[in-house]
């Protein structure tokens, strides 16, 4: 297929991505009342081949294709109001109570002391979350006012870190952000995108193949996290792309003060980040420690000062209703083991996975190994939240290896399992939803590996105009990094 019929075919691709986001979100213009999996199915689908026609194509053309796709189907999911999830209605009053002068941990979106800054935007009668006359006089000390909301969980604190709430703050002087969600959508969709340029730059820069970036870009998962649920894990990726790029670049202790203090901040964002941080202790891994810590602290210091222990938030609570401090919440773990020996083994295997990737983790392409440390993670944990794989997308954009966005794709079933009559028992939902993510990577492992010894290229991107250093086996380890086209 010659250039031009694959930028027809990207194009077309690209618009039929668009086109099932758009049903995802606008459910109003699906007449067949399909569910949203499979629209969603379709959609990574069709990304799938789109990324797959791009490897042959010349870098001057799969540049503005990957950014003007990935922009277009931002777009498409901005156009309309959140589907999937309800969390940017928290982001939007915690920015409220920070506009107004108060901690957002001081007080839960119920209290009494809150009702002054309640609106119709977030509380009015037809809202989703209410608290009753007879909730407040059960619980008088919990200090709450009646009213219902938009917000999820108005009687617990918020659960975001100070990064995150920042960020909440700053969205809130934008025009019209305080009675409507698309100031946050548009946003966190540019936040998106500028992911994708960071990607684009730094891919360059390591000398890897600038298309990678399109597994971003144009990843469903991205669009309808980042455009339509705004959920604010994209900016803390961000974050953590910037401070891996710089640690794998790092050849002074002042970039690696920067890269830990810039690492520091995503996790300041949102927690997850954390899990590269074995990946990237093989170089200077006092000064990683120190730098990132210490920004994570500094950021916490203004709130633990005005409300003390309360910047805790809802983390215990969250850790508990979601059944992990039980151990009923590990699906593939749960299949074997219940309680406490459930929650002894998903410890022991994400510490055995954390102290192999540090081990084998190379200081130039941490990425490699912070893939498996956070595909590790969501197989053991196997959250109902598709957009905790978000950091893992960025990973594998930076790696090469796409079979690990198996996870971000799975993340999907585990929201929303339901397949009518072949719907499989509950039990077993969680452990399919992240189990075959874990066969098809294992498939993946076995595939490149023999093809390493047969001396085969192995197919992770499209072929670079650069030269290969006679040492690129060393500083590939396996080769898994070779893109098709190199020797």
């Amino acid at each position: 297929m010659n250039a031009k019929l694959r930028v027809v075919a990207i194009g077309l691709a690209i618009v039929v991505m668009a086109g099932l986001v758009l049903l995802v979100v606008r459910p109003g213009l699906n007449p067949a009342r399909i569910r949203p999996l499979p629209l969603i199915a379709a959609a990574w689908a069709a990304f799938l081949g789109a990324a797959w026609l791009l490897r042959k194509l010349p870098l001057r053309a799969s540049v503005p294709l990957i950014l003007i796709g990935g922009i277009a189907i931002q777009l498409a999911a901005v156009s309309a109001p959140p589907q999937n999830s309800n969390d940017l209605y928290r982001y939007i009053w915690d920015g409220r109570v920070q506009a107004a002068g108060i901690d957002p941990y001081q007080y839960v979106p119920a209290a009494r002391q809150l009702t002054g800054l309640r609106n119709e935007f977030l509380w009015h009668p037809g809202a989703e979350y209410c608290i009753t006359q007879a909730v407040v006089r059960n619980d008088p000390a919990a200090g709450l006012a009646a009213g219902c909301t938009a917000i999820n969980r108005p009687k617990v604190p918020t659960i975001y870190p100070p990064v995150a709430e920042a960020y909440f703050l700053g969205v809130h002087y934008l025009p019209d952000a305080d009675d409507s969600t698309t100031p946050i959508q548009a946003t966190t969709a540019g936040v998106a995108v500028l992911v994708t340029v960071l990607l684009l730059f730094g891919l360059r820069r390591l000398g890897r193949d600038v298309r990678m970036a399109a597994l971003w870009s144009w990843c469903p998962t991205v669009a309808l996290e980042a455009g339509n649920s705004a959920h604010v894990d994209v900016v803390a990726v961000g974050i953590a792309a910037a401070a891996l790029l710089v640690l794998a670049t790092a050849r002074t202790r002042r970039r690696t003060i920067l890269g830990g203090v810039l690492l520091g901040l995503a996790i300041a964002t949102k927690l997850i980040p954390a899990l590269t941080v074995p990946a990237v202790l093989k170089r200077r891994w006092v000064t990683v420690c120190v730098a990132a810590g210490s920004a994570f602290v500094a950021v916490y210091v203004p709130h633990v000062i005005a409300v003390g222990g309360k910047v805790i938030g809802f983390l215990p609570g969250y850790l508990q209703q979601e059944g992990y401090t039980s151990g009923t919440r590990f699906g593939i773990i749960g299949l074997f083991l219940g309680g406490r020996a459930a929650i002894a083994a998903a410890v022991l295997v994400l510490a055995v996975v954390a102290l192999t990737v540090l081990w084998f983790s190379d200081p130039d392409q941490p990425w490699r190994g912070a893939v498996v440390m956070t595909a590790a993670a969501l197989a053991v944990a196997t959250p109902h939240y598709q957009w905790y794989a978000l950091l893992l997308v960025m990973l594998v954009a930076l790696d090469g290896r796409p079979e690990w966005l198996a996870f971000a794709a799975g993340g999907y079933y585990a929201a929303e399992p339901g397949l009518g009559r072949l719907t499989p028992p509950y039990r077993y939902h969680d452990a399919i939803a992240y189990g075959v993510p874990v066969l098809i990577v294992a498939v993946g492992w076995l595939i490149r590996r023999e093809r390493a010894r047969r001396g085969a290229p192995i197919p992770t991107g499209p072929a670079v105009p650069v030269p290969v250093p006679a040492d690129a086996e060393q500083l590939t380890g396996s080769g898994a990094f070779l893109p098709v086209g190199y020797p």
